[in-house]
């Protein structure tokens, strides 16, 4: 391209630009908000010879879906607009192998799953009717998430809400903390009993395994040998214990060392002074 020389793009199509295979539908959070957000929908299929939990002919793929919008008010949307709707899962990413995540089982907790990092996700909607789906792909939008009948809380009210949804109730959580520990020794109990069972019989090889409930217990020391122990743990705690380290330490050393020369002099000289007295002159 020569220097300077100017071109001019032309628009070529109308509406915003959308990937390939996708349909651009504008959502506003509210009528009163003129900024409008897309969300790019199309028809959820998989390869041949792929299996997917995913109805086919019902399955709405959504990409773009904002934080402020829940699976709830997005159902509500379509189900508006287009017809009845089933289910509708959100994903943080897309996976069409992945089927769709199974209720909460006896073993699985509300309380201590992770919650999703809040972002914008994928959706996939499934229709009751496979003439809902087709009515999806053609909506012209724009779709109003907050009315006046299904307000979405923003700001404060927001903050509030989230941070009262995660506190727990103190009661549910005592309930599934018992009914974790009712499983856990009952765990623990069935294992005790297996070891139990399987303790001094040899395998196929001729081996014994060896559990710890399986070893003699310990006899109880004597008098002699706590008096040993206590003697050899004070002994170590005197070696690591650093001497004359500080100068208090310094004086204190020099002090007892004098006190005990003063107690051994005194002994001395009741000790001469008793020879003294036993002594008896002989002169023959």
């Amino acid at each position: 391209m020569a220097a300077g020389k100017k071109t001019r793009v032309e628009k070529t199509q109308a509406g915003p630009l959308s990937p390939p295979e996708y349909r651009a539908i504008p959502i506003q959070f509210s009528p009163e908000r003129a900024a409008s957000h897309f969300l790019y929908v199309k028809e959820h299929r998989v390869r041949p010879g792929t299996g997917s939990a995913w109805p086919p002919g019902r399955t709405l793929f959504v990409l773009n879906v904002p934080p402020y919008c829940p699976e709830e008010r997005l159902a509500q949307l379509f189900s508006d607009c287009c017809g009845p709707v089933q289910t509708v899962k959100l994903h943080p990413k897309p996976d069409l192998s992945q089927p769709p995540p199974e209720p909460l089982t006896a073993t699985a907790s509300e309380l201590f799953c992770p919650k999703p990092v809040p972002g914008f996700q994928v959706a996939y909607l499934v229709f009751k009717k496979p003439a809902s789906m087709q009515k999806a792909m053609a909506l012209p939008g724009p779709l109003i998430i907050s009315t006046e009948s299904h307000p979405v809380k923003t700001g404060i009210e927001k903050w509030i809400a989230d941070y009262t949804a995660s506190l727990g109730d103190p009661e549910a959580l005592r309930v599934e903390v018992d009914k974790f520990m009712e499983e856990y020794d009952k765990k623990v109990a069935q294992e005790d009993a297996r070891a139990e069972a399987e303790e001094g019989v040899p395998d196929e090889e001729g081996w014994v395994k060896v559990t710890r409930k399986g070893r003699r217990p310990g006899l109880p020391r004597s008098e002699a040998a706590n008096l040993r122990v206590l003697e050899k743990e004070k002994r170590k705690k005197a070696r690591k214990e650093l001497l004359n380290f500080y100068a208090w330490q310094h004086r204190e050393t020099k002090m007892e060392h004098l006190a005990q020369l003063r107690k051994k002099f005194e002994e001395d000289k009741q000790r001469i002074a008793l020879m003294r007295a036993q002594r008896k002159f002989r002169p023959y």
